[in-house]
């Protein structure tokens, strides 16, 4: 039998999962190791990246920097919690804002130290994307379009950490990043149709806070067709294994995704946009092991020599 304090302490663990949102923060550490041994340094063997203490702890700072941004975005999104996500909400409050920026501190003096052992580069890197985190959350998240070209730009900079670390500078490397980062945007768009509601109350200049929901349809629609230019070079110029598959599919859920979108209305409707796209970015991940490393370098050497 749990204890009265027993089940007190339970319920703040529990919300503070849902705070930092522990269940992608995995999939985030997933996805880089994978990176990193079948894009960023596929000429690497697989056990020697697994057993690279530096890239250890990048993946750590990594995942530890964002979890300390969810938890300085639920500062700062409270209001705006309870209105669009009032169940989430009331599980987050159950943490006191007073012990998430004390957290928040200490995650972030965590991050400082640990890439101290790595390099001072590294050191100021982490710095820069704590502090654009927090500036993010602070000021720029209610700028109209700003804020979304900023959260999906932060979501994929973990991966330029280790692209830095690796100095593979190849093309085929940015045109992945590409790809990805549309579908970030078109999820971030995606959520400010989803939470119209609270930004309309709190004054967060979204798209379709500014100029309708149709509008911010088109705009989806239209970066959901762009995401045919970084597939065709990934798939008929750059050699990337059977990974081609994960592709051609992710082209066939986007057109039912944008047929979808034209015929939602509310919020449930939205939710479920939200479950396919979050769904395809998670699939691309475990998908990486298509790729495989030697024709991936082969693909590099030819496009490098051009």
């Amino acid at each position: 039998m749990l204890t009265r304090k027993s089940k007190i302490f339970l319920k703040k663990i529990i919300s503070f999962f849902s705070v930092i949102r522990g269940y992608n923060i995995w999939v985030i550490a997933l996805a880089q190791y994978l990176a990193a041994i079948f894009i960023l340094a596929p000429e690497k063997r697989a056990m020697e990246i697994i057993l690279d203490w530096r890239l250890f702890l990048i993946v750590i700072a990594s995942t530890l920097t964002i979890a300390s941004g969810y938890i300085i975005n639920n500062f700062y999104d409270a209001k705006k919690d309870l209105i669009n996500r009032p169940r989430k909400a009331m599980i987050d409050r159950l943490v006191s804002q007073e012990t998430k920026l004390k957290v928040y501190f200490a995650i972030n003096a965590l991050v400082a130290l640990l890439m101290f052992f790595v390099s001072w580069r590294a050191v100021l890197f982490f710095s820069a994307y704590i502090f654009l985190i927090w500036f993010y959350s602070h000021k720029l998240k209610k700028m109209f379009l700003i804020g979304n070209i900023t959260a999906s730009i932060l979501a994929v900079l973990p991966f330029f950490g280790i692209l830095m670390y690796y100095k593979n500078f190849y093309s085929v490397i940015f045109v992945h990043a590409f790809f990805l980062l549309l579908l970030i945007f078109i999820r971030e768009l995606i959520k400010d149709l989803e939470n119209i509601e609270g930004d309309l109350i709190t004054d967060y200049k979204t798209i379709p806070v500014v100029f309708g929901e149709k509008s911010a349809k088109t705009i989806i629609s239209i970066l959901a067709s762009a995401t045919l230019i970084p597939v065709y070079f990934l798939v008929d110029i750059y050699d990337i294994g059977y990974m081609d598959i994960y592709f051609y599919l992710s082209l066939v859920a986007l057109l039912f995704f944008v047929v979808k979108l034209w015929k939602s209305t509310t919020k449930a409707d939205y939710l479920k946009l939200h479950f396919l796209l979050k769904f395809i970015i998670v699939s691309g991940v475990f998908c990486i092991i298509l790729i495989e490393p030697a024709v991936l370098i082969h693909g590099k050497k030819l496009i490098s020599a051009y």
